[in-house]
């Protein structure tokens, strides 16, 4: 039996095929030995294992030992359910990393804009609570500059002249500022800034533009607007909040055979960072 290459599980009614390679990935589990037949908690009823277990919560059992990765929805509750599955099973390097539930849990991410137009200029502030979303959106704004004549509000941008690309202020890993808009500088010179979000390839001067577009990227990034708010009447900032639950990063487990062991899987914990 332990050489059949496919093999049906029933867990609870609920039917289950995979490889038996799959189910040996930890040699001294209960599910590695069943192959074997030498576990009576697994009932081999024409051809199919049975066991009287939850069949929902092996779902995550077989997609961990496919994976060798924790990966929950969002809305998983039951962690303490799914670890005593875990240990019933003998898969113990799976019931640690549930016994760390604070990794798994998902992080609600809170985000806020603060726009204020001064004349010709617009200025903008962003807050986040996740320091890598916060850097992540940084990398797609692009603020360029350049003096350019008779420049004003609404004027298209001059692709006739070459424009310098600014760094933006980061007054903490948790914000980002810039502005744009003109300023006079002499004559009938003025200093222009144009602000530039991928993947969109325009370069925007109108403030009211730029924060339609920015909003715009939020939203698209999984983001939900939940309120606006004026800060400072007399400056006029306005405040746009936004949140956004946040996957935790996949924990995965590393499996080692070490020579002279007879097989036997040594666990090691590491996390595998996803993106945003």
């Amino acid at each position: 039996m332990s050489n059949r290459e496919v093999v049906v599980l029933s867990v609870g009614g609920v039917r289950f095929v995979t490889r038996a390679s799959t189910l040996q990935q930890f040699p001294e589990s209960r599910l590695a030995r069943m192959l074997n037949e030498e576990d009576r908690e697994f009932k081999l009823v024409n051809g199919e294992f049975f066991v009287d277990r939850d069949g929902t919560l092996f779902s995550y059992i077989m997609d961990f030992l496919r994976t060798l990765q924790v990966s929950l929805p969002t809305d998983f509750s039951d962690y303490q359910r799914l670890r005593r599955e875990a240990e019933f099973y003998g898969l113990y390097p799976l019931a640690d990393l549930l016994s760390q539930e604070h990794l798994l849990r998902p992080r609600l991410e809170i985000l806020e804009v603060h726009f204020s137009l001064q004349e010709m200029q617009a200025f903008f502030r962003i807050f986040g609570s996740c320091s890598t979303t916060v850097g992540t959106l940084a990398e797609q704004i692009t603020v360029f500059t350049g003096q350019q004549s008779g420049q004003s509000w609404n004027s298209p941008f001059p692709s006739q002249k070459p424009l310098v690309p600014l760094p933006l202020e980061r007054p903490s890993h948790h914000d980002v500022a810039f502005h744009c808009g003109t300023d006079y500088s002499a004559g009938d010179q003025f200093v222009a800034r144009y602000v530039s979000i991928k993947p969109d390839n325009r370069k925007l001067i109108n403030g009211t533009n730029v924060l339609g577009l920015l909003l715009d990227t939020l939203l698209k990034d999984g983001f939900r607007l939940i309120s606006t708010r004026t800060v400072s009447s007399e400056e006029k900032v306005e405040c746009y909040s936004f949140e956004r639950t946040r996957r935790p990063a996949g924990l995965t487990v590393t499996v080692n055979q070490t020579p002279g062991s007879s097989g036997a899987a040594q666990a090691k914990r590491s996390q595998v960072q996803k993106g945003k």
